[in-house]
């Protein structure tokens, strides 16, 4: 099969290329998918995109006009791409429904982690042989009540690293998993106002947008710590700053954002003009924010690449089944009830 893999680092290569064993005559770009850029899909039967990539209507046009078959999402999230559109074409969706949750569990704990105990200030500090405890006073997790907003895989597994820590770990889902002894089931209204630490773990859908806003950030806890590695869009950021500036939220750690389409996953230090939103919040002290790194790992990097190739390998053979290869039509359907709810 021919394809081409759109927004390709240079860290991905031997990941995709260890998987595909020359099966598959793939064409790495680092352009993004847009408009513009859709032309190098001409001759190819597939392409491969990541979240960030413009697969909306227009652009599934310009991809059916040039032949394109398949999208293959080498990625959880599927929100980026206009199944309607892709319908209408009779274009078929495949995404990685799981890969590595652990990868992004211990980044969610490693931001919980560093924020507590100040360690960038810490850090920073130090390297100018400034060695005084002032201002970097943490708590004990052992003893907090942790709550885990989505309980796929990745929350799960969040769940089990604070579990091993002494915490109490309650936890909401709609589709709350049977097997999930080690979390209690709560109301969402009961997990905002009893968390020290909330951690999102949730896919990005209509019903999700914004789950986190004003009235929910007013029943939180005073100081509570809030972590994302999830989607961007699951707060709204102009009410989280807010909060912040009210001193509601003590600790945040963002490893997405609202508005990082465009500008994470790249080198914008020299942009004349920042983005205002994420320049305020990186104003405060007690904010931690990483580009989108959380799926960032050699054993998650693998098994997005295999899995990856897998689905042109099934495509290829007409055997694509199961969660992997979503039809269009179900797209949106498969959105809200994936196994596992991360960042990538």
């Amino acid at each position: 099969m021919k394809a081409v893999a759109y927004s390709i680092k240079s860290f991905e290569k031997e990941f995709l290329a260890k998987a595909n064993q020359k099966k598959h005559e793939i064409t790495l770009i680092s352009n993004a998918l847009s408009p513009d850029t859709a032309s190098y899909a001409e001759g190819k039967d597939a392409v491969i995109v990541v979240p960030n990539d413009d697969v909306s209507a227009k652009v599934i046009d310009k991809l059916a006009a040039l032949g394109i078959k398949y999208i293959v999402a080498r990625s959880v999230g599927t929100d980026q791409i206009d199944a309607d559109a892709a319908a209408r074409h009779g274009i078929k969706i495949s995404n990685v429904p799981i890969y590595s949750p652990q990868a992004i569990a211990e980044h969610a704990v490693a931001l919980a982690f560093a924020l507590n105990r100040h360690v960038v200030k810490a850090d920073e500090q130090s390297h100018h042989f400034d060695f005084r405890n002032d201002k970097l006073i943490g708590f004990n997790f052992f003893g907090k009540t942790v709550g885990l907003v989505g309980l796929g895989n990745t929350g799960q597994a969040v769940a089990r690293i604070f579990n091993g820590m002494g915490c109490n770990v309650i936890g909401y889902d709609p589709n709350f998993p049977e097997d999930a002894d080690h979390i209690q089931s709560v109301t969402f209204e009961d997990l905002l106002a009893s968390s020290d630490i909330i951690s999102l773990h949730m896919p990005l859908s209509p019903s999700t947008k914004y789950i986190i806003n004003r009235d929910t950030l007013d029943q939180m806890k005073n100081g509570v710590m809030l972590i994302n590695t999830s989607r961007g869009a699951l707060i709204k950021t102009t009410d989280l700053l807010d909060a912040l500036e009210e001193g509601k939220i003590g600790y945040l750690g963002l490893d997405v954002y609202e508005f990082e389409k465009g500008l994470f996953y790249e080198d914008h230090e020299n942009d004349p003009v920042k983005d205002h939103l994420l320049k305020n919040l990186m104003q405060h002290a007690n904010v931690l924010i990483t580009p989108h790194q959380a799926y960032l790992t050699r054993e998650a990097l693998q098994e997005i690449a295999n899995q990856t190739i897998k689905n042109l390998d099934l495509w290829q053979t007409n055997k694509c089944v199961g969660d992997a290869c979503i039809s269009a039509n179900d797209c949106k359907t498969h959105e809200l009830n994936k196994t596992q709810h991360n960042g990538y």
